[in-house]
């Protein structure tokens, strides 16, 4: 089983726009077609809840509140739990499957992203989960950097928040530069 690409999926979840079914269904790649197919409105109200939740574990791993971020990965883990079990179509085509037949789309989806997500956090640790640096964003990934210091969820955002912050020191010194010196008052 691939848990990176399972965790990703909880990233793209987090990151989505879940405004209607359609938004939903824009959530799964190719490869989860029969997901995108089979998704349901009733699956939206689930997707949305756990959004917010997941939102929440990154949020915690990026303030350093592992214990909560922990709890929060484990009282979902709960809720879609993993039941592996092997499917195929024949002898060459076996691959894992995170529930059991005839789950839901949310809990199939649901359960490989907490699971991936879980995996992750204890190989890599909570402070591998961020959310953009840029104000504008608030996009969450997973930190892949060799030290742990990405800041961004993007290059994208990284140099929109670089080129936005070279402007705000630029317009600042411009302002110093055009403030006239007050003169010296006489002293009585």
């Amino acid at each position: 089983m691939n848990f990176d690409a399972y965790a990703r999926t909880g990233v793209e979840l987090v990151n989505a726009r879940l405004d209607d079914l359609d938004g939903l269904r824009a959530v799964f790649s190719d490869e989860q077609g029969w997901m995108r197919d089979e998704v349901a409105e009733r699956d939206l109200a689930i997707f949305r809840r756990a959004q917010k939740r997941l939102r929440d574990v990154f949020e915690y791993g990026t303030s350093g509140r592992d214990n909560e971020a922990v709890a929060e990965l484990n009282a979902l883990l709960e809720a879609f739990p993993v039941q592996p079990r092997i499917s195929g179509h024949d002898s060459s085509d076996w691959h894992m499957h995170v529930t059991s037949r005839g789950a839901s789309v949310s809990s199939e989806y649901l359960a490989g992203a907490v699971w991936g997500l879980s995996v992750w956090l204890c190989e890599y640790g909570s402070a591998r989960f961020g959310v953009c640096a840029d104000d504008r964003c608030g996009n969450v990934y997973l930190d892949t950097s060799s030290n742990c210091c990405r800041r961004f969820c993007s290059e994208r955002c990284a140099t929109r928040s670089h080129v936005a912050a070279h402007r705000a020191r630029k317009r600042a010194a411009v302002g110093e530069q055009a403030v006239p010196a007050q003169p010296l008052s006489p002293v009585s």
